[in-house]
């Protein structure tokens, strides 16, 4: 055969007949004439290139180095005069890529000089040659070790960046796209690199690299596993294509997602630009959102090696802000956000854009401690450090060890380049010692691992927490085993309910699936749209029970529901029935594990020893319990996790052996104030003609009262009062009467068996419920200063209004309807509406106004008259208002609410910017206190109000009932509670109530007077929410006003002016 192209480069041997791949036979070395592969002739091409591929895979790098295949490849690639040298070049690459061979050519791509060739080719003019180059360098990426990815990158960026020719953009283009297919988890450890480069090609002038470029950053975004930004991944690109536009829109996205995976560095390279971008923004609410975005997500971060490369772009930013931002507020939260990533960037000063280089794995290293173990195996010969074999096989390493991957299935990828050096020791031994080489020299500590215990485990999973803007969890294991049962420890607000919500919910990465393990959340309670459901019925159409309908009646009265009890409605249950039915439902479920959230909350002491007795006695179902019930903890748990900064530990044993192991947890069951943690509720404005604190406030005289929908009557001859000094606890079983008694005082139900209830006109009550989050359960979606700015909006309780009591019936209507006739000078007139209210004598009277009549024609009646005429409903709204006008000095402004509910424990950030539906359950109990105690209220009317209040919160509202100049009325079961506070008692019984300890004073009542104090000043302000200042007036002895007297008499004398205040 003639050979036109190229001179032969070694000696030559007839040119094999063209044959497959399979079929090839390796030439000796030496006996290969490397020029066949660059020919005219394309069968000879692909018989020589199926020749090189059998010689590499047999002799390795050495015998593609011995034809001296890579410089001949080189040259063709680079020999201008020939298209076909070209095109031959690359398939010779390309018939190696696609065979074993390809181990053999690693080593020798990217030093040898054919990676640089072929990425030129990329815009070789005849398009066979461009098209086979492409292809090559596609081929080669596809088959390589994907550990090798971060060696053929930064060529690759490098050619998208800065290529003048647009076909070597959009070749590179491809080739990325390969790596993102063939090393997607190893591309997208490098997407910080990748993201930037293709945020500005996007933008080329080429409508080909362009839509090219676009396409590859969707393939490469869509390598970003964390779940939290998997959904606004397309919301992200649409702002790099378009960022004046949808910037701030992305902005608003992701401020209200909740942020609970770990942070990567593939999720940072997708939103620091669009972060970076954000902090230039001119409006303060998009700057304010995306520090809170920096914020929570750099908690996030595993550690500083993933948060540095993106400092220099976010830290300048954050810090100009900063210096520049109006806002008090929102400078703040930019201040958390800089010292946020400081810490986790380990970064005390400066802006970040000096900082040294990270401490990588480095590749030399890792070759001579390859060395060092063939030296030890007894190599002979022992390979050299410096040979291309040991180097690939040690930047491989390197890249694991970058990677913190010390797993070994992933380095017996590293076995081939191995038995290039030599075939013994065997490579998978050298391997195996390499690995744990690199592992111990390591420098990150892992945590120490729990010890292992006998069991089946139910779960065994690493996660992250999170709600809003607050981290709960950070990279913790939870390990749950069969039988057991979990105490769920930690402050309020460090994530106890949010985490079994977010197992409840499916959010917890590594949790079995419901398939897997049958896991049931008891509910706090009902939901109210059930009320009207029979009991029995509520289970049976439940269709997660797997129970038929007479298991589900021995059920129910295996807790206490007989069969007349299971066809009453729901509606009817109080909170301790209510929650024995969460419990039953549980059980039906038959759950491997059950969540139980506060299980003791309405329960009397009967029921919880019950409950108790129930849990410990579930030999194959895993509990895991949250609990501020310190006994009931101890008696029931056999382990403990503990939420703290971040991680979530186990503690072997009851909660005793858990306080001696952590002592500082003893606050979490201890009630004690702790000096930095208080609340404080507002001192009560004074009433008229109270001038002491036992004068009664409130009276009930044998009242009774009956529900509806009920056979029996819940109350009988209910005889009590209330003043400003009551510590008042209600006692007595579930079912007992206690929340009804409480409703007929505040106004909430009217007496419907006889009896009468006074009140103080002004008297002001706050009242928080049995289900505390009744109050805010309509309104979840605002924050809290939205939802205090709705109640409040027109200066009275919009929630009181709302009341029953305040709703006029028909009767009412009917009855004022008679009364509204009023004769005035011989005329007659209808009362229209009453509009104002004055002091007479022991009571008031109000000014009426008449239909069709101007108000020069309003008269003055008192209080009595209108009572009798059937006005007592209106009267009230009067006094009500009234009464907010005395008690509501304070403006309904951003400032003022959000320093009020600081005296109940919670941060401004969760006030005015989380909805109430990211809160925790305490920290929705201090919203329900906050908004309660608004008004200044008289007396404080508290139902249970232990649900879902940690130790620590319990112990500082205790402290604050204490000190509060008003009276306090609750119901609780929690005894440490009551006699901590209360020095009276109503015990409760059959809807009968007995009275003990108390001292009650009919009339104006004995003790001290409660006067303003001398020089005290209310600070009132105006409309605008600005403090009148106020000057005080010292008040003059008698001898200091006679002479005073004597001076103004004598400067009268002599002619001089007195003014009247002087006169005074």
């Amino acid at each position: 055969m003639q050979i036109n192209e190229m001179p032969a480069v070694t000696a030559s041997t007839p040119s094999p007949a063209p044959a497959s791949l399979k079929a090839a036979v390796a030439p000796a070395p030496g006996q290969f004439d490397v020029s066949s592969l660059f020919v005219s002739d394309k069968a000879t091409r692909e018989s020589a290139a199926a020749s090189l591929a059998a010689l590499a895979e047999k002799e390795g790098p050495a015998g593609l180095q011995s034809v001296g295949f890579t410089d001949a490849a080189v040259k063709a690639l680079n020999d201008k005069k020939s298209p076909a040298a070209r095109e031959g070049a690359a398939n010779a690459i390309i018939a190696l890529a696609k065979s074993a061979g390809v181990k053999a050519l690693e080593p020798l791509f990217i030093d040898s000089g054919l990676y640089a060739a072929l990425l030129e080719g990329f815009a070789d003019k005849t398009p066979a040659a461009r098209t086979a180059a492409v292809e090559a360098v596609r081929s080669y990426v596809a088959a390589m070790n994907p550990w090798a990815a971060g060696l053929v990158l930064p060529a690759l960026l490098h050619e998208i960046k800065t290529a003048g020719k647009w076909q070597i953009k959009t070749g590179s283009l491809v080739v990325l796209n390969q790596l993102v297919v063939s090393a997607p988890a190893q591309t997208a450890r490098l997407t910080p690199e990748i993201v930037p480069i293709l945020s500005e090609a996007i933008w080329d002038t080429k409508a080909d690299v362009k839509k090219a470029a676009r396409d590859s950053l969707q393939k490469a975004t869509a390598l970003v596993s964390n779940k939290d930004i998997e959904r606004f991944i397309p919301a992200l690109i649409k702002a790099l294509v378009n960022p004046v536009e949808e910037v701030p829109n992305t902005i608003n996205l992701l401020s209200a997602t909740t942020f609970v995976s770990e942070v990567d560095s593939p999720t940072l390279s997708l939103m620091v630009p669009l972060l970076s971008r954000g902090l230039s923004e001119k409006l303060t609410a998009t700057k304010r959102k995306v520090a809170v975005i920096v914020d929570n997500m750099a908690k996030l971060v595993d550690s500083a090696v993933t948060v540095r490369p993106f400092l220099p772009k976010l830290l300048p930013g954050l810090l100009k802000v900063e210096t520049t931002i109006g806002d008090p507020e929102a400078r703040g939260v930019v201040a958390r956000a800089i010292a946020t990533l400081r810490q986790v960037g380990d970064v005390p000063t400066g802006d970040g854009s000096d900082l040294p280089p990270i401490k990588l794995a480095d590749e030399k290293t890792l070759a001579h401690s390859l060395i060092a173990i063939y030296k030890k195996l007894g190599a002979n010969p022992v390979p050299s450090v410096a040979s291309i074999d040991t180097m690939y096989a040690a930047n491989l390493a390197a890249s694991l060890v970058n990677a913190k991957d010390f797993d070994t299935t992933q380095w017996q990828s590293l076995v081939p380049y191995l038995a290039f050096l030599t075939s013994s020791p065997d490579p998978v031994t050298v391997v195996n010692e390499w690995v744990v080489k690199s592992a111990s020299q390591d420098d990150d500590e892992g945590e120490a691992l729990e010890d292992e215990e006998e069991g089946e485990d139910l779960c065994n999973c690493q996660f992250s927490l999170a709600y809003g803007a607050k981290i709960l969890l950070n990279t913790a294991t939870l390990r749950l085993k069969r039988g057991h049962r979990y105490g769920l420890c930690g402050r309020n607000g460090t994530g106890k309910s949010t985490l079994m919500r977010a197992i409840t919910n499916g959010q917890v990465e590594g949790f079995p699936s419901p398939d897997e393990v049958r896991t049931f959340y008891v509910e706090h309670d009902i939901d109210g749209s059930e009320a009207e459901t029979a009991i029995l019925e509520f289970i049976l159409s439940d269709t997660r029970i797997q129970a038929g309908k007479e298991e589900v009646i021995e059920t129910l009265a295996s807790v206490g529901f007989s069969d007349e009890r299971q066809k009453q409605a729901i509606g009817s249950l109080s909170g301790g029935w209510k929650m024995k039915l969460a419990l039953a439902r549980a059980m039906l479920f038959k759950a491997d594990i059950l969540l139980l959230d506060e299980p003791t909350n309405h329960l009397d002491v009967v029921n919880v020893a019950w409950l108790e007795n129930y849990l410990i006695n579930l030999k194959t179902c895993t509990s895991i319990i949250v609990s501020h019930d310190s006994g009931f903890l101890n008696n029931t748990i056999t382990d403990v996790l503990h939420l703290n900064r971040f991680k979530l530990r186990r503690y072997r044993g009851n909660l005793e052996s858990f306080m001696k192991a952590v002592p500082e947890a003893r606050s979490y069951y201890t009630l004690e104030a702790a000096e930095d943690y208080q609340f404080k509720l507002p001192d009560p404005p004074l009433l008229e003609g109270v001038k002491t604190k036992e004068k009664s406030l409130v009276k009930m005289r044998r009242v009774g009262f009956q529900y509806p929908s009920q056979p029996v009557q819940q109350l009988y001859d209910i005889t009590l009062q209330v003043s400003l000094s009551s510590r008042v606890a209600v006692l007595g079983p579930n079912g007992s009467g206690k929340s009804t008694l409480v409703k007929l005082l505040i106004g909430d139900t009217e007496p419907n068996r006889g009896g009468e209830i006074w009140k103080h006109p002004n008297l002001v009550i706050g009242y928080v419920a049995q289900h505390a989050f009744h109050h805010i359960d309509n309104h979840l979606d605002k924050t809290p200063l939205e939802y205090m700015l709705w109640r409040y909006q027109t200066g009275e309780d919009l929630e009181e209004m709302m009341k029953d009591s305040r709703k006029i019936t028909e009767e009412e209507e009917k009855k004022m309807k008679d009364g509204s006739i009023v004769v005035v000078e011989g005329q007659k007139r209808l009362i229209d509406e009453i509009v104002a209210r004055k002091k007479l004598k022991q009571s008031y009277e109000y000014e009426v106004s008449f239909k069709g009549m101007s108000s020069s024609e309003n008269i003055w009646l008192p209080r009595d008259d209108l009572l009798k005429r059937g006005f007592e409903k209106k009267v009230l709204e009067v006094d009500t208002r009234e009464a907010q006008r005395l008690g509501l000095l304070r403006p309904l402004v951003r400032r003022e609410i959000e320093k009020h509910f600081a005296d109940f424990g919670l941060e401004a950030e969760f006030v005015s910017h989380n909805s109430m539906r990211g809160l925790s359950g305490g920290q929705k109990v201090k919203v329900v206190l906050g908004a309660a105690t608004w008004r200044r209220p008289h007396i404080m009317c508290l139902d249970e109000p232990t649900n879902y209040l940690d130790r620590e919160s319990l112990a500082a509202l205790i402290k604050a009932l204490k000190e509060f100049e008003g009276g306090v009325l609750v119901i609780t079961h929690n005894r440490d509670f009551s006699e901590s506070l209360c020095k009276e008692v109503w015990a409760m019984r059959d809807g009968r109530l007995e009275a003990s300890g108390h001292n009650w004073v009919e009339g104006q009542g004995a003790g001290p007077r409660i006067d303003k104090k001398d020089g005290e000043e209310e600070v009132q302000y105006d409309a605008m929410g600005n403090k009148i200042e106020t000057k005080k007036v010292k008040k003059l002895s008698a001898s200091e006003a006679r002479k005073l007297k004597k001076e103004r008499m004598a400067r009268k004398k002599r002619g001089e002016e007195i003014t009247d205040d002087e006169e005074l």
